[in-house]
């Protein structure tokens, strides 16, 4: 019988130290959902996490209850649906999810989603900025090239907003990139990864492949990445309509949470791809990008700029930065109108 610690391990493929040299209270919002239910499974196996809360408007206390019998030993709290419980459940955090929303069904892009999920990461970031404005704030919510820049609004108006600690979850991206490679290459996955640079949705994610070595042409070349592009869509398709990409996405946030505890705890060199303000391409309308960052105890500490591409790469660079800044004008405009 494998220990939560191993299940873990070999879900993530990376090592973690036996205990957390300090406590670390993690809180998901949206903790009942399809990503926030995984996603919780996933930080109570996590050993540097010493607290876990939950929140939801419904059965946060109930996915507390379920996943708190797990042998790890975190505490795992859920708290009601109501101002106070949201302010209890977010005091003291160091790191906050807000994978809360409604999923895609097929047909819908992530901007499809804009009107209700943009609401919904509004108010939960109205939250987070005044009961825990110094809080890493990790956005799962789609779609993310617009929810990042609201969040960043929202702390903005309250005076608390600080860049190096607002980050927008493209972790999947890199997963699915480097998965797809290993299946056209015969490479072990877990040993491939993959630059994506750009935004979190569509023409917006743009993998480098050529940084890693490989070189694909011509059809092979364009079916993989539109794959990348739109990995989501095979996800909401297999499913019926029914779902959508729910336990990828629970995983890659669990790894970037992990990331940023390792680099909170002292670990030098952890290097996530993330969606952060940045000043790489904010000439061209895009204040937020996902590039490497490298991680520390402040959040941000290094935005690594995109370095060598080829010429094909660039041209899927230029689309994205024309769809990625319309993305994130939309998120700003949409806290001017709806405060």
């Amino acid at each position: 019988m494998f220990s939560a610690r191993q299940v873990f391990g070999a879900v993530q493929r990376r090592s973690f130290s036996a205990s957390s040299r300090q406590a670390s209270k993690v809180t998901v919002l949206g903790a009942a959902g399809g990503i926030g239910q995984p996603l919780s499974l996933l930080l109570k196996l996590n050993p540097r996490v010493t607290q876990l809360a939950l929140y939801d408007i419904r059965l946060a206390p109930g996915v507390a209850a379920d996943i708190g019998h797990i042998n790890t030993k975190s505490e795992v709290r859920g708290y009601d649906p109501t101002p106070s419980g949201l302010a209890e459940c977010l005091s003291g955090s160091e790191i906050v999810l807000i994978p809360a929303g409604v999923p895609r069904k097929p047909g819908m892009t992530r901007d499809d989603l804009f009107n209700t999920n943009a609401s919904i990461v509004r108010d939960l970031a109205k939250a987070a900025a005044e009961h825990a404005p110094e809080a890493n704030i990790l956005i799962i919510s789609n779609p993310v090239n617009s929810t990042v820049p609201i969040t960043a609004e929202v702390f903005k108006a309250r005076g608390v907003y600080n860049p190096k600690r607002l980050f927008g979850v493209t972790t999947l991206d890199v997963v699915r990139a480097s998965r797809f490679i290993s299946q056209l290459r015969g490479t072990d996955p877990a040993n491939e990864n993959i630059t994506v640079v750009g935004g979190h949705s569509g023409a917006t994610i743009v993998p480098l492949l050529s940084q890693s070595g490989y070189e694909l042409k011509g059809d092979e070349l364009a079916e993989y990445v539109h794959r990348v592009q739109f990995g989501g869509d095979e996800v909401v398709q297999a499913k019926g309509g029914a779902g959508s990409a729910t336990l990828s996405m629970a995983m890659a946030g669990a790894r970037f949470a992990e990331s940023l505890l390792k680099a909170a705890q002292g670990q030098k060199n952890v290097i996530e791809p993330t969606f952060v303000q940045s000043p790489l391409y904010a000439d061209k309308g895009c204040e937020f990008f996902a590039s490497n960052v490298e991680l520390g105890p402040n959040g941000v500490e290094k935005i690594h700029p995109v370095g060598k591409i080829t010429e094909y790469e660039q041209s899927l660079l230029d689309v994205c930065l024309g769809d990625l800044s319309k993305n994130i004008a939309k998120g700003v405009e949409f806290v001017k109108q709806n405060p």
